[in-house]
């Protein structure tokens, strides 16, 4: 498979931009992300790990915004995505097609646990929250597991990501997909 570096990625047709790489059975689910910079870069995280489906959700910009697009240095164009009006019709779709799919939030709560104690499986959702306030009570209330990264200094979290790529990458370790998929 070629590999298109950023200026290839940035000038790549959109009318003509058709993912043809092999995909996870991985998605990503947006509640309410309100930085464009963060959503684009979410955009070239789904591209690195190949996942199925990005669903963007609730009050959070979408692509053809211009920072989106700058961000994702056109990732936007390859990886697939959706807008849903709120979150949980995202993961409602999701259980509909698929009967055994695992939701997961990455959020510090209550419930929640270190993310390399838990045991993943696919189809697999991963749900990152808004900048301030994180991922929503109802949202949390609908996943089946609630996933942290534990911070050590004094600064309560990381950037949308950041949180996304280690849990992200960490799964795949954890399905063997790293050593499965073909670089």
């Amino acid at each position: 498979m070629n590999k298109l570096d950023a200026k290839a990625l940035r000038d790549l047709d959109e009318a003509i931009a058709t993912p043809t790489i092999p995909r996870h059975p991985v998605f990503f689910i947006l509640d309410n992300i309100y930085d464009t910079y963060n959503i684009g870069g979410l955009f070239r995280l789904a591209d690195g790990l190949a996942i199925e489906k990005l669903y963007i959700c609730g009050d959070s910009e979408t692509p053809p915004n211009h920072r989106i697009k700058k961000a994702s240095i056109g990732t936007y164009k390859v990886v697939p995505w959706e807008y849903c009006k709120n979150t949980i019709d995202a993961i409602n779709l999701l259980r509909t097609q698929y009967s055994n799919i695992q939701v997961a939030a990455i959020e510090q709560h209550a419930r929640s646990r270190p993310y390399y104690t838990h045991t993943y499986s696919a189809p697999l959702a991963l749900i990152v929250g808004n900048e301030t306030t994180g991922v929503s009570a109802e949202v949390l209330y609908q996943c089946d597991s609630i996933l942290e990264i534990p911070m050590y200094g004094i600064n309560i979290s990381l950037n949308v990501i950041v949180s996304a790529a280690i849990v992200g990458y960490h799964a795949y370790n954890q399905l063997d997909i790293l050593s499965t998929h073909q670089v």
